[in-house]
């Protein structure tokens, strides 16, 4: 082989990875009726500051533990809790959101939010983007140890990580119910960790 070759040759072997250029991306924060529902508010600010837009949407239960008002504050977005939100047309719908998401994380995930999302239930905002969205789910569950280890949650579970929706998560630990198992909300930075990797993984390309 001629040396012009080899050169050209070996130029054509060699890859490298390129950064393209990141636009802004969409996370839809699904939070339920968990106490753990307070850690969203750490959560959002943490997406926010990762330079994402961030729309948060509440369950009723969720509401309970948590003001939207604190979420709305911290997302800079109008936060969705009904249905009927959408009579005020500065909110966007779920059908839009579902459509703008490019992650939906649902943190906290309680086993009934698991459960409609398993039998394709659409009761509510959340569940409706869930089941609309085209976009990666990541759930990151918190609950009883009990109920996360019945049949039936891990059976939903299953179901769900059959259709490609990724759980991080729940960890050991001592549960706001008194009991000490598996059941508590994995890590906020490591659940924003991941979201991020979700998020980005397309900007990274081979070359």
């Amino acid at each position: 082989m001629e040396p012009n070759s080899k050169r050209r040759a070996g130029k054509t072997s060699a890859r490298k990875v390129v950064d393209i250029p990141a636009r802004k991306k969409t996370a839809v924060l699904g939070v339920t009726g968990s106490i753990a529902a307070y850690k969203s508010a750490e959560l959002t600010s943490l997406l926010v500051k990762q330079g994402h837009e961030v729309f948060v949407v509440m369950t009723q239960d969720a509401t309970e533990f948590i003001a939207p008002l604190t979420l709305q504050t911290l997302s800079k977005n109008p936060v969705m809790t009904s249905f009927y939100d959408e009579k005020e047309n500065w909110r966007p719908g779920h059908i839009d959101l579902a459509d703008r998401a490019n992650l939906l994380l649902i943190a906290p995930a309680t086993a009934h939010i698991i459960a409609e999302l398993a039998h394709g239930l659409a009761g509510h905002p959340l569940a409706a983007i869930a089941l609309a969205t085209r976009a990666p789910i990541l759930i990151a569950p918190a609950m009883n140890g009990k109920m996360w280890d019945n049949p039936a949650t891990q059976e939903n579970v299953e179901k769900l990580k059959g259709r490609g929706v990724e759980f991080i998560g729940p960890e050991e630990g001592m549960l706001a119910c008194g009991y000490e198992g598996l059941g508590r909300l994995w890590k906020v930075n490591d659940i924003a960790f991941r979201a991020e990797f979700l998020l980005t993984r397309h900007d990274k390309l081979i070359a």
